[in-house]
């Protein structure tokens, strides 16, 4: 199938003390629009995360302005954890149920130029998000992270998560012509301006695949940068892996064939 080349997703491979590397002019690319430092918007959903959330909030640096807890209605002591370690955040309240309702509800209510989405379980440490507000601030739109590229790696996956992570990428891939790494992934930072054209409607955890999948149908410069995915710190997760694995399946087939809010079909082909 030919299809215009006219988006670039770019794959970071620079290991986290070299995140200050412009990574168009790494890899021999101009860059598409000046660096100019943007105001950050970090959201962080969480539903009965006292014993997580202390540490996710402690290790926030100091590019972020803006840190909105969306709270899925804590029955534990969240909000009161959350209040004590970092008494300048925004708690507002979850719009509906399941994750991507979570994030859906804290990205409307941010008011930075840049947003990031990371979990509230410690899976994802939140000083790798400097990298990211770089790549954003290089021209990129949307930067996702992959855990299975040069310097990424996880400690909690398991053999089934990672199988079933495979074959919907390898899907992916085939569907966009892309050269994506990681698929089922949430740590992911885009530009506020750029929400509009991702009109996204997810409720759960298919969210993640909407956005990167939206974002390729879109046009969008895509970057991809390595992480370590990091275990769960207590707790058990809420992720189910043959349920919410047969909706990231069906948001990619929903998204393919143009169904999703009315839109004809628009593929796009991915250059390196």
């Amino acid at each position: 199938m030919n299809v215009p080349m006219s988006t670039t997703v770019q794959l970071a491979t620079e290991v986290a003390e070299r995140w200050d590397v412009d990574p168009a002019e790494s890899r021999g690319r101009r860059r598409t629009q000046p660096s100019v430092r943007g105001t950050v918007s970090l959201i962080v959903p969480a539903r009965n995360e006292a014993a997580n959330i202390g540490w996710v909030l402690n290790q926030i640096p100091a590019c972020v302005d803006e840190v909105i807890l969306v709270d899925g209605e804590s029955t534990d002591a969240t909000l009161e954890m959350a209040r004590a370690t970092l008494p300048s955040l925004r708690i507002v309240p979850q719009q509906g149920p399941g994750k991507g309702s979570a994030l859906r509800t804290g990205f409307l209510a941010a008011k930075g130029d840049h947003i990031v989405m990371i979990d509230a379980d410690g899976s994802m440490s939140p000083r790798e998000i400097p990298r990211y507000v770089h790549f954003l601030e290089s021209g990129f739109d949307l930067v996702k992270g992959s855990r299975f590229t040069g310097g990424g790696g996880s400690l909690d996956i398991t053999t089934l998560r990672r199988m079933g992570n495979r074959g919907l990428l390898a899907l992916v891939n085939v569907m966009y012509q892309s050269s994506l790494t990681d698929l089922c992934y949430g740590f992911v930072a885009f530009r506020r301006d750029v929400l509009d054209r991702l009109d996204l409607r997810s409720s759960g955890f298919e969210i993640e695949t909407e956005i990167t999948v939206r974002a390729l149908l879109a046009g969008l410069r895509v970057a991809e940068v390595p992480t370590l995915e990091l275990p769960r710190r207590t707790g058990r997760s809420n992720l189910r892996t043959f349920r919410d694995g047969h909706r990231v399946l069906r948001t990619l087939l929903r998204e393919r064939n143009g169904r999703a809010n009315g839109r004809p079909d628009r593929p796009v082909g991915v250059g390196r």
